[in-house]
């Protein structure tokens, strides 16, 4: 599917009310495909995935129940809305039930269905290949909030765990923003060394230091007219939290070296894992710069706290790594979607990846079983397991298996756990001046 709007298939045996239906769409501006009968939608669905399917329940051969139920099997993260003849409120109770997105009763206005599909159409995969799917309640409830935010110019503060998508929620920002034609910037404060953020971040004049052959534009100047991330804000030095704090009040910034002063127009979204309150009691962050981009804060709900977005996640991984992988079209037994919603997740999306590309490779068929995705047994929800260890531990557990897995490479073992490596070694440090070995 390309990027941009998504394609709507529409599923409809009365011809007259099928090209009305297309009629409506197009001219709201979505791309739509039809079929007359459950059969024709189904070998359309094996070529393409749209990003919602509309279908009439009333149709020769197999019904919309019975494709309804067919195409959750194969893409349990695919909406379906049924449209359904006025009256049958226990069928359409029951749709609900076998997982269909919601429902129309016949007759319906234009506007009605324009609303409905608004609100369930599964959005297209953008140039980097992301895509936000939010089929679980806490996820919807998010994501309307984001929907409210992306047309103003409001700072957006994002907090979530580590891995649970705060890069692709500001993209999703920036792209329904008056700036999406213009620059998205995304800078991982925790990835760049503590002597070079300044110069990142702010841009430098030729030799303003040693190795500065010529002038560069930092981040901000690069995001001029769009939007700059600022990933894992709380990594940034209290001295540059203060300059951080005059370019966002005053809309300029003056580079490393400079004498002038640089106009900006730029939104900032800022993002963090961490407690920033936590981090402001501590010192560790600006009170001042902590309520400047604390306009509208969105926090993300960890996986575990979303689980009906867990499945669709993986189907979507599997459409994404199948290029990577080599693979054609593999599905997940129910005994895998069991474990897959049954585990904690403790790197939420990336962690959930990861998971699924291994047991693309590992699967011998297009099958997916639970013993492909090799997840831990370590990590559980509650929060003390059986045998009375505390969380802590099983933390601290899971993270030196890790580690020992991969080889010592904390680079690996970060990526595999889900956490920067700045969180890694903190977490080692920590363990060594508790136990006093060397890890």
């Amino acid at each position: 599917m390309s990027a941009g709007q998504p394609r709507l298939l529409v599923v409809e045996d009365d011809a007259a009310l099928l090209e009305a239906l297309t009629d409506t769409l197009n001219l709201a501006g979505y791309q739509v495909d039809t079929a007359s009968n459950a059969e024709a939608a189904l070998g359309l669905l094996r070529r393409e995935t749209p990003g919602l399917v509309l279908s009439d329940v009333q149709m020769p051969g197999m019904d919309g129940h019975g494709l309804l139920k067919s195409i959750k099997a194969a893409s349990p993260g695919l909406p379906v809305i049924l449209m359904t003849a006025y009256g049958q409120i226990e069928k359409a109770v029951e749709a609900m039930r076998d997982g269909a997105a919601d429902y129309l009763p016949k007759p319906f206005e234009p506007d009605r269905l324009l609303a409905v599909v608004a609100r369930h159409l599964r959005p297209a995969q953008d140039s980097a290949g992301e895509i936000l799917i939010a089929e679980d309640p806490a996820s919807r409830a998010v994501l309307d909030l984001a929907r409210r935010v992306a047309a103003t110019e409001a700072t957006v503060l994002l907090t979530g765990e580590s891995g649970v998508g705060k890069e692709v929620y500001a993209r999703f920002l920036h792209r329904h923003s008056n700036r999406a034609k213009a620059p998205f910037v995304a800078v991982n404060c925790a990835a760049i060394p503590e002597n070079l953020l300044e110069a990142t971040l702010f841009g430098y004049e030729k030799g303003a230091f040693t190795g500065a052959a010529s002038s560069q534009p930092g981040k901000f100047e690069q995001a001029q007219g769009g939007t700059l991330l600022l990933d894992e804000i709380t990594e940034l030095p209290l001295h540059l939290q203060a300059k951080l704090l005059r370019v966002l009040q005053e809309r300029e910034a003056e580079r490393v070296g400079g004498r002038s002063p640089i106009r900006l127009d730029v939104r900032v979204i800022a993002a963090s894992n961490r407690d920033l309150e936590e981090a402001v009691r501590l010192g560790r962050f600006r009170d001042d710069l902590y309520y400047r981009i604390n306009v509208f804060p969105l926090e993300i709900p960890p996986l575990r706290g979303r689980t009906k977005d867990i499945l669709p996640l993986a189907e979507h991984f599997l459409e994404r790594f199948a290029t990577t992988v080599g693979r054609g079209r593999m599905r997940f037994n129910a005994a895998a979607m069991a474990e897959l919603t049954g585990y904690d997740w403790p790197g939420n999306i990336r962690e959930l990846g990861n998971v699924v590309q291994r047991a693309m490779i590992l699967a011998p068929a297009e099958e997916i079983g639970p013993e492909h995705l090799m997840l831990p047994r370590s990590v559980s929800r509650p929060v003390v397991e059986a045998g009375g260890k505390a969380i802590k531990d099983v933390e601290r557990d899971m993270i030196l298996q890790t580690l020992e897995r991969c080889g010592g490479s904390r680079k690996q073992a970060a990526e595999e756990l889900g956490i920067s490596e700045r969180t890694l070694r903190y977490k080692l440090q920590r363990y060594r001046a508790e136990t006093g070995e060397d890890i």
